[in-house]
């Protein structure tokens, strides 16, 4: 065996704790709880999960939420799920000082999700998204990654009264 945590299919997991941006840390380290690998949720509770992560300031965990739904989802909304993840991966960049990797998610996250936001599906505020993370990848660009602020990165995904 070559020592790796693997899953009861022999498939490869990290079962090391990981730190708020999703870092993996020494064995036995305190880290934060994030989901199980491969969770999904249905798009209501995963889009209510993903809005508590981000407002606690855990963008990664939020990405998980995210990917596991995307991966799931029907063909017609996987671009949709798949913008909101890597919205969510740009400001896990971000939180890691990542000026490159914030902007790029942001920017390609936010394209993704601005093509539904004439009929969004679930409630997603699409425009508002596209819109907010078009403006956090310009601010990262200008000022730099730590120039966003925890409210900043609390992103909401659906308009208020939606939720």
């Amino acid at each position: 065996m070559s020592g790796r945590d693997r899953d009861p299919g022999g498939r490869a997991r990290n079962a090391r704790p990981r730190d708020a941006s999703g870092r993996p840390l020494p064995r036995g380290a305190r880290g934060v709880p994030h989901a199980p690998e491969d969770v999904v949720l249905p798009p209501d509770e995963s889009l209510a999960e993903a809005e508590r992560l981000l407002a606690d300031g855990l963008p990664f965990q939020a990405h998980e939420v995210l990917e596991g739904t995307w991966k799931a989802a029907p063909a017609e909304e996987r671009e949709l799920w798949r913008g909101l993840a890597q919205v969510a991966v740009g400001l896990t960049h971000a939180q890691r000082g990542n000026a490159v990797g914030a902007s790029r998610l942001l920017r390609r996250g936010g394209e993704r999700v601005a093509a539904f936001a004439d009929d969004p599906p679930h409630a997603v505020d699409a425009a508002g998204v596209a819109g907010t993370a078009e403006r956090l990848a310009a601010r990262v660009e200008a000022d730099g990654p730590s120039a966003l602020t925890p409210e900043d990165t609390a992103l909401r995904l659906r308009a208020p009264g939606d939720a």
